[in-house]
């Protein structure tokens, strides 16, 4: 990993470059490494009880535990003691998924939207998520900017996740730990905001919100990563690289290209914890 400081910017433009040795990020490594690190900050800043593939298997395995105690408590004939025993459990599953239910929809929806853009533009430039009350007040951000390499396809679109895609978050999860993320969490419910950038010709209504001149505080520091393709770079290409670092470190600034920021209508809010904030 190499972190790169933009030339006339501070500290706080400095990104960490996450390289794979593909030719291009295909739509795989870049749906599963934004969902990847989406999870990584609501686990990390306390906003989820354990890591989101955990927490996502539990609320499947509890949904059909739920329709199987409903299956068994519609047989008449089940023994009153065993009855009473499954309605006690079936209530207490039921509180957990109302507990879990507004956030796995969300996340769900989530997903969604980003496979939605991928699919209409597979090279987007930029993800930026922001933890806090609002996009432009932020508690923490982390932003992730995409050298894309080849150009990819309209169409070609596979989210299913690859070793490489495992691998890539896997590296990408380190780097933002190694910069500190998720070092100064606190136990408190609070919102997780994507936005995308985009071609300002790109429209998903349902899913996005066109936010042309998106800014967020100067105040804060972002976690900033750089996703490159190992292949890309070689001296043959030097000034393409160039070009797209130049573009990655002003990728906050829409009005340098036709691109625009679009902010994600579905909104991740944390679950209230009942832990404490660790004594120091």
């Amino acid at each position: 990993m190499q972190v790169v400081e933009g030339e006339g910017t501070s500290s706080s433009e400095e990104f960490t470059d996450i390289e794979t040795p593909a030719d291009s990020l295909s739509t795989s490594l870049v749906f599963h490494l934004v969902t990847d690190v989406l999870g990584f900050i609501l686990f990390m800043h306390q906003q989820i009880p354990s890591i989101l593939q955990d927490l996502t298997l539990e609320f499947d395995s509890l949904r059909t535990e739920y329709k199987d105690l409903e299956t068994i408590l519609a047989q008449t004939e089940a023994k009153a003691s065993l009855r009473r025993q499954h309605v006690g459990r079936k209530r207490e599953v039921k509180q957990v998924l109302r507990r879990l239910d507004k956030l796995m929809n969300t996340v769900g929806s989530h997903r969604t939207a980003l496979q939605v853009v991928i699919s209409e533009v597979p090279n987007i430039q930029a993800v930026i998520m922001v933890l806090g009350a609002s996009p432009v007040r932020p508690q923490h951000v982390y932003e992730l900017c995409f050298s894309h390499g080849r150009d990819a396809r309209v169409g070609a679109c596979d989210f299913t996740k690859s070793r490489a895609a495992e691998a890539l978050s896997r590296k990408a999860i380190r780097a933002l730990i190694s910069k500190g993320a998720g070092s100064d969490s606190y136990a408190g419910p609070t919102k997780l905001f994507m936005l995308v950038k985009a071609p300002s010709s790109f429209s998903a209504p349902l899913h996005f919100i066109p936010k042309r001149d998106f800014r967020y505080s100067k105040k804060i520091v972002p976690f900033k990563l750089r996703l490159k393709c190992r292949a890309q770079y070689r001296e043959t290409d030097a000034a393409n690289f160039v070009s797209l670092s130049a573009s990655c470190i002003n990728s906050v600034d829409s009005s340098s290209n036709d691109s625009i920021w679009f902010q994600c209508r579905h909104v991740v809010k944390g679950l209230a914890s009942r832990t404490s904030r660790t004594e120091e």
